[in-house]
C-alpha cells in the first residue's frame, strides 16, 4: 500500500471494461450462451484464454465491434457454430454486460470528492451502456472514438491531461484507477501519473482476457476492488 495521501487528488481517471464493468463474465456469459443452444459447454477460463489471443491481433478492429471477427476466430476451437450472426450477436452482448457489484456504489461515494473521468478503449456506444449500468457517474468521458488511438498509447492519455488543464487542474492531481497492467498501470507510470492498481483478478491466475504485460508495474496503490478505494477515501479527512 502506499504511503501517499489519497487527499491530495483532485481527479480520478478509471479505465472501465475490467475494472468498472465485469468483461470477462460477459463473454463467458454470452460464449456460454451460444454453446448451451448447441448442446456444448464451455470451460471460462479456456474461453477468455482464445479470446485474448484472438483479440490482441495485427488486424483487430476497434472494441467491442471486434467481437465478429473474435467470434470467427475462436468459434471452431470452442466447438460452436461459425456463423456471422452469432458473432454480431457476440458483439451486441456488451450492451448487457454487468458492473462488478460493488463499482456503481463506490463510483457514487468517491464522485462525493473527486471528479470522475472515464477512459476506455471501447467505443461510444458501448460505453453508452457502461455509464447507465455505473450510475451516469463521470464528468467527462474519453473513448476510442474521441482519441483516435487505444491505451497504451500515450497519445490517449495526453488528450485526457489537456482536459484536465483546461479544467483548471494537474496531472499531479490524477490518480489513474485502472486493472490492466498492460493498457493503464505501466503506461501511467511510465508518464508520471500516480496510479491505483483494482487487482479484479486476485483470486485467479494469470491475466485472463487482459493480455499480460511485458513487466509488472508495482502500483501506488493496491487494492483487490473498487469499494476498497472508496473505503480508503472515505477515511480521508476532509478539507
Amino acid at each position: 500500500m502506499s504511503r501517499m495521501d489519497l487527499g491530495q487528488f483532485r481527479y480520478l481517471t478509471f479505465d472501465v471494461v475490467g475494472t468498472l464493468i465485469d468483461f470477462e463474465d460477459g463473454i463467458v456469459t454470452s460464449l456460454g450462451e451460444i454453446a448451451a443452444e448447441s448442446g456444448r459447454g464451455i470451460d471460462g477460463e479456456e474461453a477468455l484464454g482464445l479470446y485474448r489471443a484472438a483479440r490482441y491481433a495485427a488486424d483487430a478492429d476497434r472494441f467491442p465491434d471486434d467481437l465478429v471477427r473474435v467470434y470467427d476466430v475462436i468459434a471452431p476451437q470452442l466447438g460452436l457454430p461459425r456463423q456471422t450472426a452469432l458473432g454480431e450477436r457476440f458483439r451486441d452482448s456488451a450492451a448487457r454486460w454487468k458492473a462488478f457489484p460493488d463499482s456503481a456504489a463506490a463510483l457514487a461515494r468517491l464522485a462525493r470528492r473527486y471528479r470522475l473521468i472515464a477512459m476506455t478503449n471501447a467505443r461510444r456506444w458501448a460505453l453508452d451502456h457502461f455509464e447507465r449500468e455505473l450510475g451516469s457517474p463521470f464528468c467527462a468521458s474519453f473513448t476510442v472514438d474521441d482519441t483516435g488511438t487505444e491505451k497504451p498509447d500515450p497519445a490517449f492519455f495526453t488528450q485526457v491531461f489537456d482536459f484536465v488543464e483546461r479544467d483548471g487542474g494537474t496531472k499531479a492531481q490524477i490518480l489513474h484507477v485502472a486493472q490492466s497492467q498492460y493498457h493503464d498501470i505501466g503506461i501511467s507510470r511510465r508518464l508520471g501519473i500516480t496510479n491505483c492498481w483494482i487487482e479484479r483478478r486476485h483470486d485467479k491466475q494469470g491475466y485472463g482476457g487482459t493480455i499480460a504485460p511485458a513487466a509488472f508495474t508495482t502500483p501506488d496503490f493496491h487494492f483487490h476492488a473498487m469499494a476498497e478505494l472508496a473505503d480508503a477515501a472515505d477515511r480521508v479527512p476532509a478539507t
